[in-house]
């Protein structure tokens, strides 16, 4: 029997703002053929997207505009999505993010619907750090993580509007979602960055490479 599976073809979306390297090699480590593009129409041939991202909501949601379009026809087609910390947030509808420095209500994506809120005064930001992931439902991308570590840098967290969007949670002065999921199930997010979490993120990067080839 011939055991060998092929490669996951994935788009990694350069928009200006990511750790693009670092998130490609761990992408390879898990077994993935990346093409770092920024070109929507390269959407239609990958098994799946990835989109990373670093910086401020309305930043992120400028600079991928170019991108909406594709990304939300590719959700709606049943292309697995992956958001990483920024990334993830602008899966979401909206941040207060935007609010906060004066440039009003920014849409997001609205794959999940839900905002991003701020942590609460008081509390040290950026969260920055290694936390406990605490799995609440099944998921491909989580398998095998609960109790885990990973690594977060983020000021904002996400707040879904159905509970049930929500895979895994940790703490930090307020339970929130470590990763959360469309109800179809291919538009996910984690808020910490795999490509950060040694072990523990090698291993969702590998969960995503399966997905994306079932």
């Amino acid at each position: 029997m011939n055991t060998t599976q092929r490669a996951a073809d994935v788009v990694l979306v350069d928009y200006g703002l990511g750790n693009l390297r670092s998130v490609t090699r761990g992408l390879e480590r898990a077994g993935a053929d990346v093409t770092l593009s920024a070109d929507p129409a390269d959407f239609d041939a990958a098994d799946g997207i990835v989109l990373p991202g670093v910086g401020a909501f309305s930043e992120g949601m400028d600079n991928a505009g170019p991108f909406r379009d594709a990304l939300v026809d590719a959700a709606a087609e049943g292309r697995p999505l992956f958001g990483i910390c920024l990334g993830m947030q602008m899966l979401l509808t909206t941040s207060e993010e935007a609010e906060t420095v004066g440039e009003g209500d920014v849409q997001g994506l609205d794959l999940v619907p839900g905002t991003n809120l701020r942590f609460d005064e008081g509390q040290k930001v950026p969260h920055m750090g290694w936390n406990e992931l605490d799995v609440r439902r099944e998921h491909p991308i989580a398998e095998g993580i609960d109790g885990n570590y990973a690594y977060f840098v983020h000021s904002y967290y996400a707040a879904p509007d159905d509970e049930g969007a929500v895979v895994a949670t940790t703490e930090y002065g307020v339970e929130f979602p470590a990763i959360v999921a469309n109800e179809a199930g291919n538009v996910f997010g984690t808020q910490f960055h795999p490509e950060k979490s040694s072990e523990t993120g090698l291993r969702i990067l590998r969960n995503f490479v399966g997905y994306c080839l079932e």
